[in-house]
């Protein structure tokens, strides 16, 4: 079987996870699958039929004014180049955003999302639409709303509880907010089961799993992204500097002195990069850390202020964020004796510079709820006062006798 592949939008080969390359060969091989097993085409019909749909390399998409200032240059010298002026570009660009606020860093994310969800459907698309097959692009759509409409319904609800319960829509649409997120699936569903046409069926089922496939790889995990940031700054911009500063220190590593390819499924890929790229960021994301920390518009969460309609970022550091003291043994003080003081030119489409962001993404967003995150008493305090009143007297007697039982609560201070 033969694997044929589709560009997307760019150098996939310079994604640093390979997913997009995984990708483009898992839908090639769909497609020679589907070709081979369709009744009625001979071989030569579907070999036909695959020229058709493979598409050329893409052109070079590096901006003019840098292709005459670089035309001097070789290559590869130029790719570096290209890559370098970029990359500061959207560095500059990344700390603008941070400024900004977490209402256009979520913004920002669900334009990357939706880029990212763009560029990967783009590859199924080319394949369907070889067949004149219908509604696979409108379909693909409709669920990225299902999915952002249940993702973000949960999360409005559950950061800005008491603004959703103070305006009489927001309530009603919270309350049944699972309901009609499951009704708005089942009408996509629906619909797919409508699409179906026969011989095809094989494909059209390919393609409604590589669509859910994308949702669960980009929709849920930019949905944790979000999450993280709430928890705190923190939590977001040391995780997505840690897989930037490895990007680019191991192509820096990888250029001036990679060798040894590190797997077949990208060759530029290089031990020396991997090595130095692991451990240039080890130490930049320890001394982030550790500047970070002293600052509480960075540790504390992201929290909805009712009185200012606002986001406020204001707390006591946890002790997770307060310096320590450790006495290393002698022998490794000896030892350690110093501190350690195509949409995109040059590096591919959105996907290949995200694809790594959002499995660290989801790894964070595992760690918090594992080692960080505990009670919010705001939270709860919310939740009470949506009860029916004997509901909370209810709670107030149970919690004044545990308090009292306690000793925490003492006889003059309930009289009072």
């Amino acid at each position: 079987m033969r694997l044929h592949t589709y560009p997307l939008a760019g150098c996939c080969h310079l994604s640093p996870c390979g997913f997009c390359i995984l990708l483009e060969n898992i839908c090639g091989a769909l497609e020679s699958e589907s070709e081979a097993k369709a009744d009625g085409e001979t071989a030569s019909d579907s070999e036909s039929r695959v020229e058709a749909v493979t598409q050329p390399p893409s052109a070079d998409d590096t901006p003019e004014v840098l292709n005459r200032a670089l035309s001097n240059l070789s290559s590869r010298w130029k790719n570096w180049w290209v890559r370098g002026i970029l990359t500061l570009a959207m560095i500059a660009f990344f700390f603008i955003i941070i400024y900004l606020g977490p209402m256009v860093l979520m913004m920002i994310v669900m334009c990357v999302q939706i880029k990212c969800f763009h560029e990967i459907i783009t590859i199924g698309y080319n394949v369907y639409h070889s067949y004149d097959l219908p509604w696979f692009r409108t379909l693909s759509w409709y669920f990225l709303l299902c999915v952002n409409y249940f993702f973000y319904g949960e999360t409005v609800t559950d950061y800005f509880f008491t603004l959703v319960q103070r305006e009489e829509p927001l309530r009603i649409l919270s309350k049944y907010h699972r309901f009609i997120s499951f009704t708005l699936y089942l009408t996509g569903f629906c619909m797919f089961v409508l699409s179906l046409v026969k011989k095809h069926y094989r494909l059209q089922f390919y393609m409604f799993g590589w669509t859910h496939v994308t949702l669960l790889i980009v929709v849920t995990q930019s949905h944790l992204v979000i999450h993280n940031l709430f928890e705190g700054m923190i939590w977001f911009i040391v995780p997505i500097s840690c897989v930037i500063c490895n990007d680019i220190m191991a192509y820096m590593f990888g250029f001036f002195f990679g060798r040894t390819p590190l797997i077949k499924l990208s060759p530029k890929k290089t031990w020396e990069g991997f090595i130095g790229g692991f451990f240039a960021t080890v130490v930049f994301g320890l001394l982030l850390s550790y500047v970070m920390s002293g600052y509480r518009c960075f540790v504390c969460p992201v929290e909805y202020n009712n009185d200012t309609n606002s986001f406020t970022v204001d707390c006591e550091p946890s002790g997770l964020f307060r310096l320590q003291e450790y006495n290393i043994p002698g022998v490794i003080q000896s030892i350690i004796g110093w501190d350690f003081a195509n949409t995109i030119p040059g590096h591919g489409g959105i996907m290949d510079r995200f694809d790594c962001q959002y499995l660290m993404a989801t790894f964070v967003n595992v760690y918090i709820a594992s080692f960080i995150r505990g009670p919010n008493p705001s939270k709860l305090v919310q939740q009470f006062l949506t009860l029916r009143p004997d509901q909370q007297l209810h709670i107030f007697n149970t919690l004044k006798s545990h308090l009292t039982d306690k000793g925490m609560l003492t006889a003059a201070t309930e009289d009072k």
